[in-house]
């Protein structure tokens, strides 16, 4: 499993790339767990998750393709608000007008096969589970999402 992962993402990532992790990065002894980190493409960005110990986390810092490390990242992309944790958080509702208005929640932990949290289109799973071991990319999060609103609406 590691190592398709680590061949499906750098297939995927250039190593100028960012590529977000939301927690859990490795599980077992630590130096394997370095090895798989530093082999991966791109700028790391990393969200702590429940099995990443202290000793992991300082170990992710010392990684010189890790650029940043915290319990949450916020990013803004476009006219897009993304809070990425590593367990799903309800960061808004339908009330407001579109997606723009509304922090959209990327999240890791649970470990499930579909895309999206009690079928809420502003949470959405990027763990690797529902993503046949590979990143996604942004935009594609976006348009599902967007798809997700469509559907949900049509509904009342």
């Amino acid at each position: 499993m590691n190592e398709a992962i680590i061949e499906n993402v750098n297939r995927l990532v250039k190593p100028e790339d960012d590529l977000y992790i939301l927690g859990d990065v490795c599980l077992g002894e630590l130096e394997p767990g370095r090895e798989c980190v530093s082999r991966l493409n791109g700028h790391l960005h990393i969200v702590y998750g429940n099995h990443d110990t202290n000793r992991r986390k300082l170990m992710y810092n010392e990684l010189p393709n890790v650029v940043e490390c915290a319990p949450v990242i916020l990013l803004d992309y476009g006219k897009y608000h993304f809070y990425m944790s590593h367990y799903p958080t309800l960061t808004g509702n339908l009330e407001k007008e579109s997606l723009h208005q509304t922090p959209l929640n990327l999240y890791g932990h649970t470990h499930q096969t579909t895309n999206f949290y009690e079928d809420r289109p502003y949470m959405y799973h990027v763990g690797v589970d529902s993503h046949n071991c590979e990143p996604i990319v942004l935009g594609q999060v976006l348009q599902e999402m967007q798809d997700k609103v469509k559907e949900c609406l049509s509904f009342l």
